[in-house]
């Protein structure tokens, strides 16, 4: 019959209730019979063996007979007896189960738990009207505040109100400022000073992304058509909550932030969250109000300042292409006025060939903007990859175990099969025990899941908060789970379960112990275990490589001293001081001098920047130097103990002092790097430049070289970087670091009580040492790291806990042949040899098989590695020792126990 008839054959079968029915009675009889005879053997009488059977099995029969008569579907009655069946069976090996079940669960839950951080910062959309209609004009890779011209990927408010009117592409257009303002300010005017997430929105920021109040009303256009007079602002669910418990009148409340008073117009819907995945606002502020908000900036009405980002939504009949298209056209018509009037691109010809390349690139939005997305998407991902191998070799194990039961259980299905039960039937049987068992290891893994979502968020934090992502289980999670719950049934269940109905019924009921298969099985069962093996060396030299790699990292040489320092934020703009306020020099010099002289001070010293905090870049002249255009200098302002404090050496000339002030000379330190590019005759000190390239006489006196640091983070080539005075300006400096000796929380005190007798209504904010701000720039590093160290040794435990179990099984099947080697004279260790034999034979297979696949998927992480390469020989063989002392660990307790036999018990049971 060709396999289509018996295809047709069996559907009908499947069909016909009444063949179900039958069938279903046929394996109640035959359950009980087998019942029956294993209480006879164990000595009770036939009545009494037949009263037993008929208590265990009658369960069934109610069962059977309530689903009959409820639905009357034999599919029903089948699939419960089955999983009754299964359960059952769970309960006769309890401490097997329990392993299989604890591996299913940790593989399951790692895999969910890693899938839910993944949903949260890779691809759920956002919760607004309609995301996938929603694009950004540019990347979000940049943010801050640019003069350069002709950039698309940051825009001026005028030319983003150009965009919006002139386009014909999209439906509505929003801006958002590229960065966060986080404030401090009070509730009603009273109380203390409380931070505030603040996000600077145009006012058709929730319009264009249809989001509705959930009280009041949110930004509407109107709130932000003229600058400085809409003191308005939007409050989301989570602040309500949290600062005034969802008070119903929350509308009549006020904030004041800086100098100025907001009222509270509505408040956003529960589940909004903003448009950047990871950084949930306390509040919206239309952007007309940029100038209210500290640090106060000032750039809402000039054009030639770029800072916001920008969204649209494209209207029902336009494409991205046809949108992007638009947008170019649009953009190089409203900046072709302006190619001659940037102020540091005062070349037109240059603006001008420029603006004619200049193309304005749609991204996607309906995932939001993530600074998270750029950071962990490949260690994410990566993750991904290395928690379903842990489920494979988890699989693996079961399937193992399943093949050990199924030759068990050889004589029990032969009978079966003998009774007339077809071979479908007894294969979904055994599937169905499968899910049985996999659907308690789905459901125990979801639990691990709920913890391991939590701990990851943590993992990837940095700073004392966690970040606001949601992990919590929900119904795409559930839907991932029950998938990856049912392919893992069918994974490890369809061999075993195709294989237990190959029976030779003759032999099989003949033997006792179905030896006629057990060859074949063992053969898959030496595969699997050769697949533990391998995949376990690939994941574990995975862990060696990111472990070095990340000691390779937190060991770079910074340039300063990053021991015992201290940094602190003080927010200068929350306490009412603006921008070049003549207030501010004596406030910083006054700070610093008392600071400095506390118990267990070295140094103190205010900065405009200090490590990983973003920079100010811009190009310099110099006299005589070619290409100054390519040349991209990080500024920053210090004040005099700079140096002292961050352990930077002045490798020639000298550090800032009392000499340089407001009116003396300029002067500017400059980093080896800089000293060495653009003064490569001779010594740098007392040369000058400038950091305006329209200028052409030197501004700055060149008094100091400073040895070269890591300013952005550790990965990073060396930089161009320059130092100003904070005594020749009065910008805003927000950070202080101070160098000290002795207990860190006792200095820390120290400082905020001598800062705030200085004034009382200065924030003192952020307070952490330099080795946490270092720590936090490799946390994606630690998290690859921590977790493939996890997942690998887990991983190599559940090998061990592969070979552990086919051993002692192929043992207790060899029992007889090793009794008759040991009545024959082999020594107990010869006999330990050779089980040690077979087991060196199978991990020797695996490492053969799991170094090329480790080397060539080491290519695949090489961009996230440093200093060492995905062939690094210390890694490779550090993972192969450690898998080889998990086998042998593993496979001594069976070869002891099979040097234990005696020959005598052996030779009886032959």
């Amino acid at each position: 019959m060709s396999w289509m008839g018996e295809w047709g054959r069996r559907m009908a079968m499947l069909f016909d209730r009444q063949r179900f029915r039958d069938d279903l009675d046929a394996e109640m009889r035959l359950h009980m019979e087998l019942r029956r005879r294993q209480q006879m053997e164990r000595g009770l009488g036939e009545s009494e063996a037949l009263a037993a059977a008929h208590r265990r099995f009658g369960s069934m029969y109610s069962i059977k007979e309530r689903s009959q008569r409820m639905w009357g579907w034999g599919w029903l009655e089948s699939l419960m007896q089955d999983m009754v069946y299964g359960v059952r069976g769970l309960k006769r090996s309890p401490g097997i189960s329990a392993v299989a079940l604890l591996s299913l669960a940790l593989g399951i839950g790692a895999n969910t738990a890693i899938f839910s951080l993944i949903d949260a910062v890779l691809l759920r959309s956002l919760p607004v009207k309609d995301p996938g209609r929603l694009v950004m004009l540019g990347d979000a890779q940049a943010n801050g505040i640019t003069i350069q011209f002709g950039r698309t990927d940051l825009y001026s408010y005028p030319v983003y109100r150009a965009l919006q009117k002139q386009n014909q592409v999209f439906s509505d257009m929003a801006a958002i400022f590229s960065l966060p303002n986080d404030v401090y300010g009070y509730v009603d005017e009273g109380g203390q000073q409380e931070p505030m997430h603040v996000q600077l929105v145009s006012g058709t920021y929730f319009e264009t992304l249809g989001v509705q109040a959930q009280v009041g009303r949110l930004l509407r256009d109107g709130d932000d058509d003229s600058e400085g007079d809409h003191p308005v602002a939007v409050v989301s669910d989570s602040w309500w909550k949290r600062r005034m418990e969802r008070d119903p009148a929350v509308l009549g409340k006020t904030l004041r932030i800086g100098s100025t008073v907001f009222s509270i117009a509505g408040v956003a819907p529960k589940e909004f969250f903003g448009t950047k995945v990871g950084k949930s606002p306390d509040i919206w502020i239309p952007l007309s109000m940029m100038r209210a908000v500290p640090p106060h900036w000032g750039s809402y009405s000039d054009a030639k300042v770029a800072s916001l980002y920008l969204i649209g939504r494209l209207k029902p009949d336009v494409t991205a292409a046809q949108a992007a298209a638009n947008m170019t056209l649009l953009f190089r018509q409203i900046f072709a006025p302006m190619v001659g009037d940037f102020p540091y691109d005062p070349s037109v010809e240059k603006n001008t060939e420029l603006l004619k390349h200049a193309t304005v690139l749609l991204t996607p939005m309906a995932t939001g903007i993530s600074d998270l997305r750029h950071e962990f998407s490949d260690p994410l991902r990566f993750l991904m990859a290395v928690v379903a191998l842990v489920l494979i070799i988890a699989c693996a194990n079961i399937a193992n175990l399943l093949l050990a039961r199924s030759t068990a259980r050889a004589r029990e299905l032969a009978v079966r099969q003998a009774l007339g039960a077809g071979r479908s039937r007894i294969v979904r049987q055994l599937l169905t025990e499968s899910l049985v068992l996999a659907a308690a290891g789905g459901a125990l893994g979801v639990v691990l899941a709920a913890a391991g979502s939590r701990l990851l968020v943590r993992l990837v934090s940095t700073g004392g908060d966690a970040l606001p992502l949601d992990v919590s289980i929900h119904a795409p999670l559930l839907a991932f789970t029950l998938a990856v719950t049912v392919a893992t049934a069918l994974l490890f269940g369809a061999i075993p379960a195709f294989r237990a109905t190959r029976l030779q019924l003759t032999d099989s009921l003949k033997s006792g112990r179905g030896a006629t298969g057990a060859a074949t099985k063992g053969v898959l069962a030496k595969a699997l275990i050769v697949s533990q093996v391998a995949i376990s060396l690939v994941l574990m030299v995975s862990a060696w490589l990111f472990l070095r790699s990340l000691v390779n990292l937190t060991h770079v040489d910074t340039g300063f001293n990053r021991e015992n320092i201290l940094l602190f934020q003080v927010d200068v703009s929350s306490a009412g001081y603006q921008s070049e306020d003549p207030r501010l020099p004596n406030l910083y010099r006054q700070t610093q001098e008392r600071v400095a002289a506390l118990p267990g001070v070295v140094a103190a010293s205010f900065s405009d920047f200090t490590f990983h905090e973003g920079s100010w870049n811009g190009g310099i002249f110099v006299q005589g130097f070619d290409n100054n255009g390519e040349v991209n200098v990080k500024h920053n302002i210090v004040g005099q103990g700079y140096f002292a404090t961050m352990g930077i050496p002045i490798v020639e000339g000298r550090a800032f002092g009392s000499q340089d002030t407001p009116t003396s000379p300029k002067v500017a330190i400059i980093s080896e790097h800089v000293a060495k590019t653009l003064f490569p005759a001779g010594s740098p000190i007392g040369r000058h430049y400038s950091p305006d390239t329209r200028k052409q006489a030197g501004e700055f006196e060149v008094v100091g070289v400073a040895k070269d640091v890591k300013f952005g983070s550790l990965d990073e080539p060396t930089d161009w970087l320059d130092y100003y005075p904070l005594a020749q300006g009065s910008n805003y400096l927000g950070d202080f670091e101070v160098r000290y000796t002795g207990d860190a929380g006792a200095v820390t005190s120290a400082v905020r009580k001598t800062i705030h007798e200085i004034d009382p209504g200065l924030p003192v904010t952020h307070v952490e040492t330099m080795d946490e701000r270092i720590a936090d720039t490799t946390v994606d590093e630690s998290l690859v790291a921590e977790l493939c160290w996890f997942f690998g040794l887990l991983a190599a435990f559940l090998s061990g806990i592969g070979i552990y179990g086919l051993m002692s099984y192929l043992v207790s099947r060899r029992a007889n042949e090793i009794g008759i080697r040991m009545a024959l004279g082999a020594e107990r260790g010869h006999v330990q040899w050779l089980v040690m034999r077979e087991i060196a034979v199978l991990v020797t297979a695996g490492l053969a098989a799991g170094v090329p696949i480790a080397l060539i998927g080491g290519r695949y992480v090489e961009k996230m590695l440093f200093g060492l390469k995905p062939s690094d020989p210390v890694s490779l063989v550090a993972a192969v020792v450690l898998v080889l002392m998990i086998a042998a660990g593993a496979g001594l307790l069976p070869a002891r126990r099979a040097a234990r036999v005696e020959p005598a018990e052996a030779l009886r049971c032959e």
